[in-house]
């Protein structure tokens, strides 16, 4: 059983940036970020392999998020710049055993943090 624990979201102003963290409580595979804002579905927004070699964006998001791990720590990071009102949502951290973009690939889910982007 793998336990996720997300930290850093927050309210920020369009053109800024937060840096969010998931930690685990054992070694996981392959790590994503979701997010899902009210009303719409959850959505893939970044993932990264155990090597840390292989990182994969969403197009909505690529060029602005970077996403990376230190796995001494057993930790995944989303550094989120140039942030815009459209990114406002809640954030989840997720590991299993593919790489994906698909949420059903993955089987343990942090609770979630909330990121807030003001206009």
């Amino acid at each position: 059983q793998v336990q996720l624990v997300e930290s850093g979201g927050g309210l920020v102003q369009a053109g800024g940036s937060l840096r969010l963290s998931c930690a685990a409580s054992g070694r996981t595979l392959s790590m994503g970020w979701f997010r899902q804002a009210p009303g719409k579905e959850r959505e893939f927004v970044a993932r990264i392999r155990w090597s840390g070699s292989s990182t994969y964006y969403a197009e909505a998001v690529k060029g602005r998020f970077t996403i990376s791990r230190d796995n001494a720590k057993n930790t995944v990071y989303l550094q989120m710049n140039s942030l815009k009102p459209e990114d406002t949502a809640v954030y989840y951290c997720a590991a299993g055993k593919s790489s994906s973009s698909w949420r059903y690939d993955y089987d343990y889910w942090g609770q979630g943090t909330q990121v807030t982007v003001s206009s």
